[in-house]
């Protein structure tokens, strides 16, 4: 009988060592030998999703399928596996504590003092193991957010000993993710941080099978034997993780140090099957042996923190690696761009994205930004919000709008070019209330966006309140804005486009969510093809 194998990855000394892209790339090398694999995302803190953060405080918000607002590693998951996740697959504590609670309100538990353990750890275990009921598996790797040591944790760490004990140690392993410092003063890697966290987590009563350990050197033998030593942990299961050139490097060096075939021999596993990574060097030869450059700006507002933008800059690199082309990302703060500023701060530049966002601030410099790109002749592709930035834009300076708005940003405009969706009138709670999730959308057939998916039906995801405001399209598309995408349902506009300009689309989905490493979204492939064009290489 099929029985789906876990692994559990922690980490411990510092926050930020990467067990998102660790995760990802082991469930790479696996799924390259012939395993079925996903992966799951355990966040601690209280928020039911992160879809209410600022992305200041924790990235981009990252949207599957089927409407989860969910943490950015999901998007290195699907990036890294090219299949899609969903809302099984990232779990917070704020779920838990709801749908217990909700339990306990409608008398599931009528008799019995609610707890910690069993009840909070007893529903963490069901969401784990939630997934191998919606997909068929062999391997689920379940990454823990924080580190060991966090009070938020606990009850995670705690869930995670039941289940090994109760799947046995055939099925079910823990990788810890740690650090090794080097001090400069002395020239040497130092083990201590590492035996400290190993303890605190066998303290929890888990004791790790494998240790990765992020370093800027690389770990001496020596150092291996006292890791091994000190955190009861075989020799061949001590993991050298150096730090990379690249994200997309880390699978191969995870196969250089063996943890794949260490993982499968520990779940007794087959090792038999050898990775087939041909697809994932090819990208990565072009990736890193462009022919060309091009210069792109990225115009938002929250650019301080790069992984505000993450999928976005991901996929220009899939994009950039099938045109053969470096993309240098040029980094543009929305708030720095006025009349004064946006001659010098966009000239040079072969291609501009506006990116996505919520409300006021910012918006003048966007509005800017899309004014030079349309005048200019520069490729321009705006996403959600940048697509409703190309609107009012287009309407104050080309339809003589001159107050024209999204009543996101001005309830009073007299032009409400912008409007917010009629089925979100009603709401007025925030969290997972927008439209959300994969769409449907038909295209024009002659329109750049079709020439670049080459079909003309599509599923793109969303994440919005706003919506083009149908009352203006005649006026819109009598003045050269063309609407070329819509939901065939409710007529929603998808994708604009301005005819009698080298490549100028906005689209109200999120194409990003979709670009994968072996199957880059044709919308960027386009966008960087246009961009080649304006520099004088194609």
């Amino acid at each position: 009988m099929h029985r789906t194998k876990y692994i559990f990855v922690t980490g411990g000394v510092t926050s930020s060592l990467g067990k998102g892209i660790i995760a990802a790339s082991l469930a790479k090398l696996l799924q390259a030998r012939g395993y079925r694999v996903t992966i799951q995302k355990l966040d601690p803190y209280l928020n039911i999703d992160p879809g209410t953060l600022n992305p200041y405080e924790h990235g981009e918000c990252y949207v599957t399928n089927d409407g989860a607002e969910t943490d950015l590693d999901l998007g290195h998951y699907e990036r890294f596996l090219d299949t899609p996740t969903s809302q099984a697959n990232n779990v917070t504590t704020g779920r838990i504590y709801q749908a217990v609670i909700d339990k306990e309100r409608r008398g599931d538990f009528l008799g019995k003092t609610v707890q910690i353990i069993p009840h909070i750890t007893d529903e963490i275990k069901y969401r784990i193991q939630l997934l191998e009921q919606s997909g068929d598996y062999d391997l689920i790797i379940t990454e823990i957010g924080g580190t060991i040591g966090d009070i938020e944790s606990l009850p995670y760490v705690e869930a995670v000993r039941q289940l090994m004990w109760e799947m046995g140690r055939e099925n079910a392993l823990v990788i810890h993710l740690t650090l090794l410092p080097y001090l400069s003063t002395t020239g040497e890697l130092k083990t201590k941080p590492t035996q400290h966290s190993v303890k605190m987590l066998m303290e929890s009563g888990i004791s790790p099978d494998i240790l990765v350990c992020r370093t800027e050197h690389h770990v001496t033998d020596e150092i291996r034997n006292k890791l091994a030593l000190f955190c009861n942990v075989e020799k061949r299961a001590i993991i050298e993780s150096i730090d990379a050139e690249t994200i997309y490097d880390v699978p191969l060096l995870m196969l250089d140090e063996g943890l794949d075939r260490v993982v499968l021999e520990k779940l007794k596993l087959s090792t038999a099957q050898s990775p087939d990574l041909s697809k994932w060097n090819e990208f990565l030869s072009k990736f890193k042996n462009p022919s060309q450059t091009v210069e792109i700006g990225l115009i938002g507002k929250y650019v301080e923190l790069h992984d505000s933008y993450k999928s976005i800059v991901e996929s220009t690199i899939h994009a950039g690696a099938v045109n053969d082309t470096k993309v240098n990302i040029h980094w543009i703060h929305s708030e720095d761009l006025n009349s004064d500023t946006v001659k010098a701060e966009l000239t040079g530049l072969h291609g501009i994205i506006v990116a996505p966002g919520f409300g006021p601030r910012g918006i003048e410099g966007k509005i800017k930004a899309v004014q030079f790109a349309r005048e200019h002749q520069i490729p321009f592709f705006g996403i959600c919000l940048g697509m409703q930035i190309a609107v009012i834009e287009y309407a104050r300076n080309v339809m003589h709008m001159n107050e024209a708005n999204s009543t996101e940003m001005d309830e009073n405009t007299p032009f409400s070019v912008i409007d917010l969706m009629s089925e979100q009138k009603t709401i007025t709670n925030k969290g997972g209330t927008m439209r959300l999730g994969e769409w449907d959308c038909e295209l024009l057939h002659d329109s750049k966006a079709y020439a670049a998916y080459g079909h003309s039906k599509l599923k793109e995801r969303h994440r919005h309140r706003y919506e083009f405001n149908n009352k203006f399209l005649q006026a819109f598309e009598q003045a050269g804005l063309q609407a070329v995408g819509f939901n065939p349902e409710t007529r929603l506009v998808e994708v604009i486009e301005i005819r009698n300009h080298p490549w100028f689309v906005g689209v109200q989905f999120h194409p990003e969510y979709k670009s994968t490493v072996l199957n880059p979204h044709p919308l960027f492939v386009g966008f960087i093809k246009a961009a080649l064009v304006n520099k004088g290489i194609k």
